[in-house]
Order: structure tokens, then C-alpha cells, then sequence
């Protein structure tokens, strides 16, 4: 009588052999990331609707912290909302890109233009297997963000910091410094520094 075993060896994506604990492991995380797909989805069609108020309720039922008086105008996509958090009266412009991988902290007041793109994960260009480095990013009060900014991981924007269009942001900026270009440097300071201001209410079906 001949037995013959076959032994099966699941391996990773970097052809690495997984043990049992590995696989178990990696199919919660799979099975997480299906649902997280799924509410980001949701999320997306939801940022097609004309109403802020109906908009705050969906992004709060997924976890998203939003402040009183705080908008978001349509079209704007997260990753992870769970990890995302805005102040008081603060404004996220139309077609924005929240990343909420790592922490995402918007202080209060703050005025996020159109298409701007803050980002708390990149991959390690430099690593074998590719893997994604997170890092928080923090926003201050009074904060300005033009249009078509990008924010990359672990920057922190001090209060007041006014941020030109279209600037790449790669590290921190102090407070009340005016900067622009790419990267983004600083090209002038803030003279007002007693800043008090609200933004008010958003303008209705945006």
C-alpha cells in the first residue's frame, strides 16, 4: 500500500511561506478591506448629494469626527473616515481627498480650497516588499489651503499657515509662514496673528 501526502504551502504576495496563524490573519484583514471598500463606495455616491446636512450624517455613521459648523461640498473621497477629524467651522472644498490611514487632525476654522489632496501613507519606495509607511498629519486653526494643494505624510501645518495653490507640501510649516511652489518653502509671513474670524455657513447645494 502506497500513501502518498501532499502537502499544500500557501505563500504571500513576496513568496513567502504563511503558517496557519498568518493565514487566519491575513483573511480577517481581507475580509476587513472588502468592508472598507464597500463603505467608501458608499461614501462616494454620498458625496453626490446636494445637501451638507444629509452628507455630515453619513460621513458621521462611518466614523468621521466633524465639528459644529464644519462642512464638506460635494465630491470629496476619503480612505478610512474612522481616523479623520474636523473641527469647528471649518470648510473642505469641493473634489478634496481626505486620507485617513493615519491620523487625519483639521483644526477649527480652517479653509480647505477645492481639490486638495492630503495624503497620511506612502509606500517605502526603497523597501523589498513595497510596504505603505503611515504617518499622522495635523492641520491647525485658522489654517488656509488653496486650491489643488497636495499634502504628503507626517506634516503638520501650524496655526494660521496660509498654503498657496497648487504647492506640494513635504514637511512641517510654522505658524502664520505664507509658503508656495514644490516643494512648498516659505515665501512670506502672515501679519495678523489676533486671527478671531468665522467662516460661516458653506453655500447651499455644493
Amino acid at each position: 500500500m502506497v500513501i502518498i501526502w501532499v502537502v499544500v504551502v500557501i505563500k504571500d504576495r513576496m513568496g513567502q511561506p504563511l503558517s496557519g496563524k498568518d493565514i487566519a490573519q491575513k483573511s480577517r484583514t481581507r475580509i476587513a478591506n472588502i468592508w472598507l471598500d464597500f463603505v467608501l463606495m458608499v461614501l462616494a455616491c454620498v458625496g453626490y448629494i446636494p445637501f451638507h446636512s444629509v452628507r455630515k450624517f453619513f460621513y458621521r455613521a462611518a466614523g468621521m469626527q466633524i465639528g459644529k459648523g464644519s462642512t464638506i461640498h460635494m465630491w470629496a473621497r476619503f480612505f478610512n473616515p474612522q481616523k479623520i477629524e474636523i473641527g469647528e467651522d471649518s470648510i473642505i472644498g469641493d473634489h478634496a481627498f481626505l486620507d485617513g490611514r493615519a491620523k487625519l487632525k483639521i483644526g477649527d476654522h480652517v479653509d480647505i480650497a477645492s481639490q486638495v489632496l492630503i495624503y497620511n501613507s506612502q509606500h517605502d519606495v526603497n523597501s523589498e516588499d513595497f510596504h505603505a509607511i503611515e504617518e499622522a498629519v495635523e492641520i491647525g486653526d485658522y489654517v488656509f489651503i488653496g486650491p489643488r494643494v497636495i499634502i504628503l505624510p507626517g506634516v503638520t501645518i501650524g496655526r494660521g499657515a496660509v498654503v498657496g495653490a497648487g504647492a506640494v507640501v513635504i514637511k512641517n510649516i510654522p505658524e502664520f509662514a505664507i509658503v508656495g511652489g514644490v516643494p512648498a518653502e516659505v515665501i512670506g509671513e502672515r501679519k495678523l496673528k489676533d486671527l478671531h474670524y468665522r467662516l460661516g455657513r458653506a453655500r447651499l447645494f455644493q
